[in-house]
């Protein structure tokens, strides 16, 4: 029976992972919880799955569970809370799905605690990429991607010794602007940039996935899992979203990872690898592809991807700098306060400001201190462009 942990479990990834664990019963059970400001849900996880601890967001949020929950539960609450949970000591896996660079400080505590993790966060290993493998490496503990073209690159990765690898190839479905006119981009509204054709994602991502700055700060993500050279990671646009992701080797070899679209599949690998076992979710019907169709990313339409690169070329502190301009700049074009074409100039112009004083990530305070520095930049960029 492996001790599940989850961070972020009313969110999109939680829920997933949870419905993983009602699959396999007799191998998962839940110890701790931690969550933002979905009470009412929580309350229900909660009253299901008692798990010993549970973090809230403010200490108002462990009142209201408390009215809502009769069985004897640990509540706490805060960036400390989901530390704790993170480093429970009855938990053998933690599931880490809470969205930005909040959900940094708690996978460095389960790391240093030796766990077993399972990012489904990007911003972790694109804004502390250096310290949270070295933390890793050092404490016993272990990362494995969630994300579903990682964990697709982590299984291609058991065909071959590392240094038989040529490249990382990532898919990405081109998201919901791959063939619209760029005359017309804008003139994009919230709900097209939502309008992901083949995920259901939160908010944050789907917008990512518009402009594909998600695809490039996975190219970020898989220089630090991976232990590859950004320059040897390269992004093909796979429309279907079948391919998940593939690993070529020297002798021209290609594994390619295939399953349906469904973050079922890359969280139970990662709750119960390296043992694969059967599972009652939908399985790929290969009598229905048609078609796998593939193409570079065309830069004009998408210029995120070119930042990003230049980013993780960059190194240090410039990654953490790009993902906290970016974090700002989808919250101000959700909240209709840019254009989404401004996304992409915001974090342009705060990475360029940047440029002369990228320093080395040493620690976790070194990762928020950037952080804040970026979002404080990328906030007065907003104003001056909205005036």
């Amino acid at each position: 029976m492996k001790r599940v942990a989850i961070l972020g479990s009313t969110g999109s990834v939680g829920r997933s992972t949870l419905a993983v664990v009602d699959a396999f019963r007799d191998e998962l059970t839940v110890v701790g919880l931690a969550a933002g400001g979905n009470i009412d849900l929580l309350a229900e996880q909660v009253i299901k799955y008692r798990p010993a601890v549970v973090s809230v967001r403010e200490l108002r949020d462990a009142d209201r569970l408390r009215s809502l929950v009769s069985v004897p539960i640990d509540i706490v609450h805060g960036a400390e809370g989901a530390c704790a949970v993170a480093s429970l000591r009855d938990a053998d896996v933690v599931i880490a799905g809470i969205v930005g660079a909040a959900g940094i400080p708690p996978v460095y505590a389960a790391l240093k605690a030796g766990k077993r993790v399972g990012i489904a966060n990007k911003e972790v290993l694109v804004a502390a990429g250096d310290v949270i493998t070295r933390t890793a490496r050092e404490n016993g503990g272990e990362i494995l991607p969630v994300d579903s073209e990682h964990n697709a690159v982590h299984q291609a990765l058991r065909c071959g010794d590392h240094v038989e690898i040529q490249r990382i190839i990532l898919t990405a479905s081109g998201g919901p602007f791959l063939k619209r006119d760029l005359a017309t981009f804008g003139d994009i509204t919230v709900e097209a940039a939502l309008a992901h054709p083949t995920w259901k994602m939160g908010n944050k991502i789907s917008i990512d996935s518009a402009t594909m700055m998600n695809k490039g700060l996975e190219v970020i993500e898989a220089h630090h899992l991976f232990d590859m050279p950004c320059d040897r990671i390269d992004i093909l646009i796979h429309p279907q979203s079948i391919v998940h992701s593939m690993v070529e080797y020297v002798d021209g070899s290609i594994m390619a990872q295939l399953s349906t679209t469904d973050m079922k599949f890359p969280i139970q690998y990662a709750l119960l690898y390296p043992q694969r076992v059967t599972a009652p979710f939908a399985r790929l019907d290969l009598t229905k592809i048609r078609t796998l169709d593939f193409q570079t990313v065309d830069a004009q339409r998408f210029p995120a991807v070119k930042l990003a690169y230049e980013a993780c070329r960059a190194g240090g502190s410039m990654p953490a700098v790009l993902n906290a301009a970016n974090e700002v700049a989808v919250e101000r074009f959700l909240a209709g306060e840019l254009s989404f074409m401004s996304i992409v100039d915001i974090v342009s112009r705060v990475i360029e400001k940047h440029a002369r004083q990228v320093t080395a990530i040493t620690s976790i305070d070194d990762a928020l201190h950037w952080d804040g520095w970026a979002r404080n930049e990328a906030r007065g960029t907003v104003v001056a462009m909205t005036r």
